[in-house]
């Protein structure tokens, strides 16, 4: 009885390379458990969302966390069929996380950039770039 869905598992997860399946499996983290226990859990006076490197709290952070289930809950279902309508958004998506690390590093130091913001939005810009050059794989 397990082994069709196993084989079926190993199928899907053969039609992406495997930083892909790495950035689709955390979107079914984000989407199954973190966000649902961030939203409806964590109580409003410790909740905290970064959009565009911007720190909101309270409501605003519980809006910006409903806003990222959707994003995740998308980019999940996406990945997952590898859909084509996943191009261009998940690179637009990845880039304002890249853009959001830059800031929160520039906001964090005054104004100067460090390399604690340097390393992780590099790493976003070179992960969007992979998902750009690989945009041929989201064919279904």
């Amino acid at each position: 009885m397990l082994r069709p869905l196993i084989s079926d598992l190993k199928n899907n997860l053969s039609l992406r390379p495997h930083w892909m399946n790495t950035v689709m499996f955390f979107c079914f983290y984000m989407t199954f458990i973190y966000l649902p226990w961030d939203i409806f859990v964590k109580p409003l006076a410790d909740d905290q969302e970064v959009w565009f490197g911007i720190l909101f709290y309270g409501w605003l952070a519980k809006l910006g966390g409903a806003l990222h289930w959707i994003v995740y809950g998308l980019f999940a279902f996406g990945l997952w069929g590898m859909r084509s309508w996943l191009h261009p958004w998940i690179e637009i998506y990845i880039l304002q996380v890249a853009l959001s690390m830059l800031l929160w590093g520039a906001f964090e130091n005054g104004g100067s950039m460090s390399w604690s913001a340097l390393v992780p939005g590099g790493f976003f810009i070179l992960l969007a770039f992979c998902f750009y050059k690989n945009r041929t794989l989201l064919k279904f």
